[in-house]
């Protein structure tokens, strides 16, 4: 069974070991062809707590961690130059 991956961007890393990506999907109306964009956003795991603001993560899905916390941090694609 494949595994789910999300890329999105860190909108906070002030819990400790988790941090809030803002996943957003694209897509066409399917009347006005206009581009709708929706936005979730997923609690994840960052075990060593090297995200910062910005930054573009790739998430996977994995077992319930906690309440709200079903995803794990893979990999960091680029890092945010808000916080140099």
């Amino acid at each position: 069974m494949p595994v789910k991956q999300e890329i999105g961007i860190v909108v906070s890393n002030k819990m400790q070991k988790t941090i809030v990506v803002k996943v957003e999907n694209r897509y066409p109306h399917p009347m006005y062809s206009k581009t709708i964009i929706k936005t979730k956003k997923y609690l994840a795991h960052d075990e060593s707590e090297e995200c910062n603001i910005g930054d573009q993560v790739i998430l996977e899905e994995c077992r319930p961690l906690s309440k709200r916390k079903r995803w794990k941090l893979i990999q960091i694609i680029s890092k945010s130059s808000l916080l140099s």
